[in-house]
């Protein structure tokens, strides 16, 4: 909670007008004075509980539940209920108040949303490892249960935590860690799935703000000043189209966005390119009302497109449909990129009014289309999601840790479209496979599948779909589900039947996946000792279990051994140069470098304790770094570089490469890297084909700056696209 000290007058000033401001907000979504009266009630109720209590930034405490408040009313467009839900969401676990209290005064729903958004508060035994190192994802599975009673508890939730990080300045280090890193792993993902877009681009915002803030600052002052210099040439873009809807007869407004700092850092860091080689920065949005004409929402969106394209010229592989074939948040649009007068790509997204609304506030605006019968069930693409979630919350077979993988895993993917044998339409994961679609079906198929036709040609259950492929199932009467289709299959509800099935034999499975790793150690000439066994489980995250866990996921396919001896390597002094002094607080503390992420001296770092004390440090941005921080965060360790002990050290770098071809091009790279900075090349790898060649150089380097300054050399090379750090 907070401390406690009586409010001066200013603080009286500060939340008298932030709950004015709520009320303003509050006003327009819920008209009905009843409603209005409540919520007032609500305040009053909540400023009393939590007076006197501020925050560790030292304000008054009520201030968090009313900005929540705000942000489920104006971000998210939820009603009076869930405003006071969110007024009242700290009270039953920060004061004496119960839900029964609540109950009684603000009847049974609000008490239900308050009772779901109340915080687990569960004493621990110091011995109790397994409890203490699930219980994130515990509290993870418990927000996510609660789909199954009212998704407005979720949504109150991800305003909860978008006010959370708004103010984590004033957390400590290792405290915002584990926060921004449980952020991006289920909270963006959720406020993606759920539609909510402006929630999700802010905590992602904040997110690079606080991980890579260089970046951060850098990416934010070259958008503002490219906003400056092209502000006007979009305006002049906008002009003639301006002009030929208003001749058309549509009625509708003209936006204008640029992309975000995070999204522009994500694409940089992807596809290894420069601020300036973003071509599509710019977004122009098109908003429409549907209502002028009897003509449907779809083909007045591709009226739109068909003005707007006979002005300027389009990138033929840049339009996206998603009016006939909405994402799985709901979201609808017609995308395409135009090049400006002034040879600037442009993105136009083209939208009605309804779509605009559920583009900017996700479910909520969705279900009150749908009440109103403009969506119908069978267009609802966020109900078959929310059922899905549903049935892998209900399964009893799935501990907390799996199911915030399988949760997570659900969240980033994307759909494709693919039709049955008899033309219906189904939508699956992007990358599913047959056997994917054959469980899509039912379970039954599934369990009996033997292969696939794919448009009319045989193909194996492994064959990854495409949207538009049309898929019939093969099955045999005495098929069963085998433990390698786990090692393909891409949706959790094949992967759900199948481990099903698996679960019967699962005996068997661990003496096999015992047999297994004993041979795969035998190989590399060790044994099965313990301190292997204990190396091995920390590796695989199965430390807070029995051993048959890992020999039974080995067996099934879900833990693969392959370079098992790279694995061993990290632990137990087997690669002991890999020991480093990071910080001189501790000269007995013993660190060792993620393989995954292989930070380098002067990266933005931070470190997580096994269970030996030794502590492993990941760059930042490291997606390993953040599911570990998302799922355990009591490990983080908050570590610093010292510079005068790693003073000499050398660290292991890959630079990947790209671009066009000639002569004297490797001689050139060659010429740049030893013979100009003097940087120790352990391994290079540089191919070319068709005029393009590609590869990637390992090397020594010092620091982070001496990385940056061989890279930006490297980039000036004539007939170089792309140079990048990359994992090894």
């Amino acid at each position: 909670m907070g401390k406690i000290s009586e409010f001066n007058q200013h603080d009286h000033e500060v939340i008298a007008r932030e709950y004015a401001d709520l009320k303003e907000a509050a006003r327009k979504r819920c008209p009905d004075q009843t409603e209005l009266d409540m919520i007032q009630k609500a305040f009053d109720f909540a400023n009393e509980a939590h007076k006197g209590v501020r925050r560790r930034s030292g304000e008054p405490y009520i201030l968090h539940p009313i900005a929540v408040a705000k942000i489920v009313v104006s971000n998210i467009g939820l009603g009076y209920k869930s405003i006071i839900a969110a007024l009242l969401h700290d009270v039953v676990e920060d004061t004496d108040y119960t839900v029964d209290d609540l109950r009684s005064l603000f009847g049974d729903k609000v008490a239900t949303l308050v009772e779901g958004l109340t915080k687990i508060k569960t004493v621990l035994d110091n011995e109790d490892k397994a409890v203490k190192k699930s219980m994130q994802a515990e509290n993870f599975k418990r927000i996510l249960l609660t789909l199954n009673d009212d998704v407005r508890v979720v949504l109150i939730k991800l305003a909860d935590r978008l006010h959370n990080v708004r103010t984590i300045e004033f957390m400590p280090e290792h405290k915002r860690d584990k926060i921004l890193s449980e952020t991006m792993f289920v909270f963006i993902p959720l406020a993606h799935r759920l539609g909510l877009y402006s929630i999700k681009s802010e905590m992602e915002d904040i997110w690079l703000r606080y991980k890579e803030p260089d970046a951060f600052h850098q990416i934010s002052e070259q958008i503002n000043r490219t906003v400056i210099d092209k502000d006007k040439k979009i305006n002049e873009f906008i002009a003639p189209i301006d002009q030929a809807l208003k001749s058309a007869g549509f009625q509708y407004e003209i936006k204008k966005r640029v992309k975000t700092p995070y999204s522009i850092w994500k694409k940089m860091r992807t596809k290894g390119v420069s601020f300036d080689q973003i071509y599509d920065l710019y977004a122009v949005r098109i908003i429409f009302d549907a209502s002028r004409t009897k003509e449907p929402e779809r083909a007045q969106c591709f009226h739109i497109f068909s003005i707007i394209t006979g002005l300027y010229p389009y990138k033929e592989d840049r339009v996206r449909d998603w009016v006939n074939h909405p994402k799985n948040n709901g979201y609808e649009a017609l995308h395409c990129t135009l090049m400006s007068q002034a040879g600037i790509w442009v993105e136009v997204q083209i939208r009605s009014q309804r779509m605009h609304e559920i583009a900017e506030k996700g479910i909520a605006a969705h279900w009150a289309y749908k009440k109103e019968g403009i969506i119908s069930e069978s267009e609802s693409e966020m109900d078959k999601w929310i059922t899905k979630v549903k049935d892998i919350l209900v399964n009893p077979d799935v501990n907390a840790l799996d199911l915030l993988d399988m949760i997570h895993n659900d969240l980033i993917t994307t759909d494709i479209m693919v039709f049955t044998p008899k033309g219906d339409q189904r939508s699956i994961d992007k990358g599913a496979t047959a056997l994917d679609f054959a469980y899509a079906i039912h379970s039954e198929i599934g369990n009996k599948a033997i292969a696939a036709k794919v448009n009319f040609k045989l193909a194996p259950l492994s064959h990854v779909l495409k949207t538009g492929d049309q898929i019939e199932i093969i099955t045999a009467e005495n098929e069963n589900p085998k433990r390698e289709w786990l090692q393909f299959v891409k949706t959790s509800k094949a992967r759900k039947f199948i481990l099903e099935y698996l679960k019967t034999q699962r005996h068997t499975t661990e003496k096999h996946g015992k047999h297994m790793l004993e041979v795969a150690l035998l190989e590399i000439g060790k044994s099965l000792t313990d301190k292997v066994m204990k190396s091995l489980m920390e590796e695989f995250d199965v430390f807070d279990t029995k051993p048959e866990e890992m020999y039974y996921k080995i067996g099934n396919g879900e833990i693969s051994l392959e370079n098992l001896s790279e694995k061993l390597k990290k632990y137990h002094g087997i690669n002991r140069e890999s020991y480093f002094v990071i910080s001189n607080s501790d000269s007995n503390q013993k660190y060792i470098l993620a393989s995954c992420c292989t930070p380098i001296m002067g990266e933005s770092v931070i470190g997580f304790r096994d269970s030996d004390g030794v502590i492993t440090v990941h760059t930042r941005t490291c997606p390993n770094a953040n599911n570990l921080a998302a799922k355990f965060g009591d490990q983080i360790v908050a570590v610093k570089w010292d510079k005068e002990a790693n003073s000499g050290s050398t660290y292991l770098a890959r630079v990947s490469l790209k671009g066009t071809d000639r002569m004297g091009m490797i001689n050139d790279i060659t010429r740049i890297t030893s013979k100009v900075l003097g940087v120790n090349i352990r391994r290079f790898n540089l191919g070319a084909e068709e005029g393009i060649f590609d590869g990637f150089i390992d090397l020594y380097v010092h620091d982070i700056t001496e990385l940056e300054r061989y890279i930006a050399r490297l980039s000036k090379i004539k007939g170089i696209d792309r140079v990048v750090k990359t994992d090894l």
